[in-house]
């Protein structure tokens, strides 16, 4: 009985640090800062993002959000939506190569958004979502890397810059990143149209034709089976 109880103790001992290990491994994935598009952010185009902050503190808000727009990548148009409770800073640099948009020159671009609390800010066991409109995105990436500083009530900061490598680990402190796809084809929709259009009008044809093969079928096997019954009546009355 005794080694029973030690195996048993054993196992859940196991068991809890396993449990732990799983805990510890997921919280940090939860707590990431991230950035999410409302809508599909294709090449070429503008969506709004959400930048979206959980607090994985449990003695401490967060107060205070810088968000890193990309240099190498600029975005003509960076416009964040006004928020309760926010104050909200917008900073604009030289660009080194002028962008060209809707046949202007932009000599320079948002480098970076900052959001300061208010009031109490993101308070422990809440997440606040910071949307910001933004366009065109580039045609030259797949991805636009958004390096952001996270700060909180006692002063600590979280680096949320690293950038993930292509076939390794994530690391710690991920930098939010958007991922790109492909540019709309506006032909697409019509062709696209078009061909259910042929196949709903070649629907009521096929379904016709179905449907005269599965009566032919039957009529045959009826008509079989109204001979074999009249030969076997005709044996019963020639026995008779």
């Amino acid at each position: 009985m005794k080694a029973i109880s030690r195996g048993t103790s054993r196992l859940a001992t196991v068991g809890a640090l396993a449990g732990g290990a799983v805990l510890a491994l997921s919280v940090p994935a939860f707590a990431h800062v991230s950035v999410q598009p409302e809508s599909t952010p294709a090449k070429g185009g503008y969506t709004v993002v959400d930048f979206k902050v959980p607090n994985e503190r449990d003695d401490a808000s967060t107060t205070k959000l810088e968000v890193n727009f990309p240099t190498d990548h600029p975005l003509a148009s960076v416009m964040p939506q006004p928020m309760t409770g926010w104050k909200i800073q917008v900073t604009k640099s030289k660009l080194a190569k002028p962008l060209q948009t809707h046949g202007e020159k932009i000599s320079e671009a948002v480098t970076k958004v900052t959001w300061t609390a208010d009031g109490k800010g993101v308070e422990p066991g809440y997440f606040q979502k910071f949307p910001v409109s933004i366009g065109a995105l580039p045609e030259d990436t797949d991805q636009l890397v958004f390096k952001a500083l996270q700060t909180y009530s006692d002063n600590a900061v979280v680096r949320w810059i690293e950038v993930q490598q292509k076939g390794q680990a994530e690391p710690d402190n991920p930098a939010p990143t958007l991922q790109l796809a492909a540019a709309a084809d506006g032909d697409a929709p019509a062709k696209d149209a078009t061909a259910a259009k042929d196949a709903t009008a070649s629907e009521p044809a096929s379904g016709s034709d179905t449907t005269a093969r599965v009566l032919g079928v039957v009529g045959i096997v009826v008509g079989v089976a109204g001979v074999a019954f009249g030969v076997l009546a005709g044996r019963r009355r020639t026995a008779a």
